[in-house]
């Protein structure tokens, strides 16, 4: 087992994550506070899911177990974009207000697919 791979503080995944989090925060913080449809409690649950699902699977013991986790963290990102994007069409937020965030989700699914598939050659 790579111990590095075990220490969630050096995976740049779940730096991303966090920072995700911090931004989705900030964002919701900003929004209009009439949330008839709790869309908000809903986003900021995805946006913490994700570091938190990388934290958890790095206290796993096995590498079996932390691909586990980063593929709950990867759907976590895709159900924000979901998330994300029906703000806009629910018009709760603008499409420029949430590019930012959109687009470092992105960034997360990109490496972390790559970190999945890394595992998934070496287990």
């Amino acid at each position: 087992m790579d111990r590095k791979l075990h220490n969630f503080r050096e995976l740049k995944t779940w730096q991303l994550g966090m920072a995700i989090a911090g931004e989705v925060f900030a964002l919701c913080k900003n929004l209009k506070t009439s949330d008839l449809y709790g869309i908000l409690n809903q986003i900021r649950r995805s946006a913490v899911s994700i570091p938190s699902n990388i934290a958890e699977g790095c206290g796993r013991k096995t590498n079996r177990q932390l691909l586990q986790f980063l593929g709950i963290a990867q759907g976590s990102a895709y159900e924000l974009e979901t998330q994300l994007l029906l703000m806009i069409d629910i018009n709760l937020a603008s499409a420029e207000s949430i590019r930012e965030v959109i687009d470092m989700l992105h960034e997360f699914q990109r490496m972390n697919a790559g970190l999945i598939s890394k595992l998934e050659a070496d287990t």
